[in-house]
């Protein structure tokens, strides 16, 4: 049976006021709903409060400015961007729109981005491969002046330059080196070099790495003629600082006598120990440095003893630039470039190893403390492998260690000249108790007698592999200055450097504590403050005066009467 209309609620009529509807239960919002009265005309949700049109009308102007309001970042404003989404929704029709709203979204993003373009031409990108390629390019080109080069290698006999490959293949066997790509690219530069330079001998010597870049560096011997030139450069370098000295010091002399003299210190600083000269001790080899392969190599100045004996106190890390100053305590002598000649002279006199055996002294002349000559032992035959790691007997440095002094071979410092020979005998006999001569072990000790840093040893030995013994190289790492390693197969070895620079420390490093500060005045009666005198102290010294002056006229009287 079909319902009547009347008692279907639907088509109840509706009434024409909300109340009605209310208490019907028809209205489609609650009285308490945000949405009450939006539906019908006249009313509001503000207790059915008609807001004014101008108001209305400002509202939305407000609104709309909002949306107007350009981002910082992109440079686009809601207001548009919601009017392209729509556009496009409208355009597209795509089904279940509101899905898909955020991709449409940031495809309207996407459409709108633009790449920096100049106002006269586009803006041309490079691809890191292609810079890569161009660092790299001038590294594969020959120059014309190489084939002289070659020639005279041939006249000379033994090809200056080293046979990097090989040395990274032997490394590698040990898990030790570079890339094969950066390996080759370093045995370019070292052509490069060695077209430019005259060098006679020429090796890897390691890298040492940095904060910002890293430095490649190459050991080499220059030409006999041109270590005269710079030996001759030199001390006409020296000779023009000390005519600039003189003349600032007569000008300060000159300074002094118009004004008056202020106090003299009686401070004397220790004598000026002098560097080794170029092809001896410290400065035996000269070094060439390049952050990467490809850019131009750098020489670093000679190394002095005081740069040496600072080296030691203090341990900063490298940033790569050569001209980059050494903040430290106590003051470095020099920059960046002073500071990793100083580390290398270390690294080399602590780390260079050779078999035992593969030098020798020369027959003309025997062995000297100072001497640093050696030649190879044509009668050398190489121990197994076995052995060479068993026992670091079988391992001899063959260069010299350096002393406190900051040399290889010890100077007195209190040798004066002949002006200077006219003081006193007394200091003379002081300053020589003062400088004792050092002693440091003689070239090609066994490494066996280092000493180690507590429980670890200074060296370790071992072989490249235990798989295939027959065909194993053995391999010496240094524990004092990790990352110095040397192998030796046959009558091969080398040494070679990777790390940081830094010798081991077993203990934090503490710096160098600043002297204590010193009294400003010497405490002498003349100069200490005394205290005021109180008024009967003062009476007596008075009456003290009195009486010494009274039997002072009592004696020239009866002076005079005696006459």
């Amino acid at each position: 049976m079909d319902p009547s209309p009347e008692s279907d609620p639907s088509h109840e009529p509706h009434s024409a006021y909300p109340e009605d509807a209310f208490e019907g239960g028809h209205g489609p919002y609650q009285p308490h709903e945000p949405g009450y009265g939006l539906d019908q005309p006249g009313y509001s949700p503000y207790e059915d409060e008609i807001p004014d049109a101008q108001a209305r009308m400002l509202a939305i102007k407000n609104a709309k400015a909002y949306l107007l309001k350009t981002s910082t970042k992109s440079g686009l404003n809601l207001y548009d961007h919601f009017a392209t989404i729509l556009t496009k929704i409208l355009d597209e029709q795509p089904a279940n729109a509101v899905d898909i709203i955020e991709t449409i979204s940031q495809d309207v993003k996407w459409a709108q981005f633009r790449k920096k373009m100049d106002t006269l031409r586009d803006e041309h990108l490079i691809p890191p491969t292609f810079e890569a390629a161009e660092k790299c390019k001038a590294l594969f080109i020959k120059e014309a002046g190489e084939e002289e080069h070659e020639d005279l290698d041939e006249e000379m006999g033994e090809p200056a330059l080293p046979n990097v490959m090989e040395t990274a293949f032997y490394f590698e066997q040990a898990g030790i080196g570079l890339s094969k790509d950066e390996c080759y690219y370093i045995f370019l530069a070292f052509k490069n070099l060695i077209s430019v330079q005259p060098i006679q001998t020429c090796r890897f010597w390691g890298k040492i790495l940095g904060l910002e870049m890293n430095y490649i560096i190459a050991e080499v011997q220059l030409r006999e003629g041109e270590e005269e030139e710079e030996r001759e450069e030199e001390e006409e370098e020296t000779v023009a600082e000390e005519e600039k000295e003189m003349g600032e010091g007569e000008e300060e002399e000159e300074q002094k006598e118009k004004e008056p003299e202020p106090p003299k210190s009686t401070y004397k600083p220790p004598p000026e120990i002098p560097k080794e000269a170029n092809g001896t001790g410290a400065n035996k080899y000269v070094y060439f440095v390049c952050n990467e392969p490809g850019k131009p190599w750098v020489k670093l100045p000679p190394v002095t003893p005081a740069q040496i004996v600072c080296a030691r106190q203090i341990k900063k890390f490298f940033t790569g630039r050569l001209d980059a100053p050494i903040v430290s305590f106590p003051p470095f002598p020099g920059n960046e470039a002073n500071y990793l000649r100083a580390q290398i002279a270390r690294i080399s006199a602590g780390t260079h190893v050779s078999p035992t055996g593969f030098y020798q002294f020369p027959e003309d002349e025997e062995e000297e403390e100072g001497g640093d000559t050696y030649e190879e032992n044509p009668e050398f035959e190489p121990p197994p492998v076995a052995e060479m790691v068993e026992s670091l007997a079988m391992w001899a440095h063959h260069v010299k260690g350096i002393l406190k002094q900051g040399r290889c071979v010890w100077i007195n410092p209190a040798q004066k000249s002949e002006e200077d020979e006219e003081e006193g005998e007394e200091e003379e006999e002081e300053e020589e108790e003062e400088h004792q001569e050092e002693t440091g072990q003689p070239l090609l000790t066994l490494i066996s007698e280092d000493e180690g840093m507590k429980n670890i040893p200074a060296w370790t030995a071992q072989a490249s592999t235990n798989l295939i013994p027959e065909y194993s190289i053995a391999i010496l790492q240094s524990n004092r200055w990790p990352g110095a390693y040397a192998f030796a197969s046959g009558r091969k070895f080398e040494n070679i450097y990777f790390g940081w620079g830094h010798k081991y420390n077993p203990e934090s490093h503490t710096p160098a504590l600043p002297p204590p500060a010193e009294a400003e005045f010497p405490t002498e009666p003349g100069i200490t403050e005394a205290a005021d005198p109180t008024v009967e102290e003062e009476l007596a010294f008075k009456a003290a005066q009195e009486e010494a002056l009274a039997e002072a006229e009592e004696e020239e009287e009866e002076e005079g009467e005696d006459d």
